[in-house]
């Protein structure tokens, strides 16, 4: 897939790209007319070829005229991620893409937020720019659940310390977490469901280590009131209309 058909996190896409969806022009001539200085983006002109948009976020005016997407239904969907798959829509090692497992959706939509490859569970996608900026504002503070197995036994001082607040390896402070342990079937391990409102990368992986322990499992099981339920590994369902409204 070459990398102006890409979708970032953020869901940008290349201006050129932007304008010929909106049905200005191919996207070569798109080119020659951003080179021109004839595209303003949020009021300023750019000429600038490798210049990104987030659709409904980004306000482009070409020759005067404000750029719009032909209307499509907005699409808010739950996926169920596996391990081993790359929340992005293209690798240059040739590694597995979440996009490989939604290939019947037939409108292109982007993640709203990130798991990392080897964490599996609830991931949201959607198409609407808007929402997907509103959902990652770090204002709204929504709940992120989490069902963790970690190696060794976990001490009760340790589960407190995450409770509190931790230090995590990059200088960060974790706001207080909600832990629960629950009894691990696994020799050696310990299991515990871990929730948290903020999402800085790779942390809760980081918030174990702090405390003396490795991850073996880690899932997301919940967003807000969204929960993964029985929704299978590989597969999505779109939100419902209750889901939709408590996010």
């Amino acid at each position: 897939m070459e990398s102006d058909n890409s979708i970032g996190g953020n869901g940008s896409v290349r201006l050129q790209k932007y304008m010929a969806d909106c049905g200005v022009d191919s996207r070569r001539h798109c080119e020659t007319y951003i080179v021109a200085g004839r595209v303003a983006v949020n009021g300023t002109i750019v000429t600038e070829l490798g210049t990104k948009v987030i659709a409904g976020q980004d306000k482009v005016i070409f020759d005067g005229k404000l750029l719009k997407l032909p209307q499509e239904r907005c699409l808010y969907l739950v996926f169920n991620k596996p391990r081993g798959y790359l929340v992005t829509a293209s690798d240059t090692h040739g590694r597995k893409t979440i996009y490989k497992l939604l290939h019947d959706i037939k409108t292109r939509v982007f993640p709203v937020g990130r798991l990392d490859m080897d964490t599996d569970g609830l991931l949201l996608l959607t198409n609407d720019g808007q929402f997907a900026n509103k959902l990652m504002h770090p204002s709204n503070e929504i709940e992120k659940e989490y069902d963790v197995v970690v190696w060794g036994e976990i001490t009760d001082d340790a589960i407190d310390a995450l409770r509190k607040g931790i230090a995590i390896e990059d200088g960060f402070v974790t706001a207080p977490a909600t832990v629960r342990k629950h009894k691990s079937t696994e020799t050696n391990t310990s299991r515990l469901s871990v929730t948290i409102h903020e999402g800085h990368k790779r942390q809760v992986r980081m918030m174990m280590r702090a405390v003396g322990h490795t991850v073996k499992q880690l899932t997301r099981v919940r967003e807000g009131k969204v929960t993964l339920g029985n929704l299978p590994s590989g597969k999505w369902r779109e939100l419902t209309a209750d889901e939709l409204q408590s996010l």
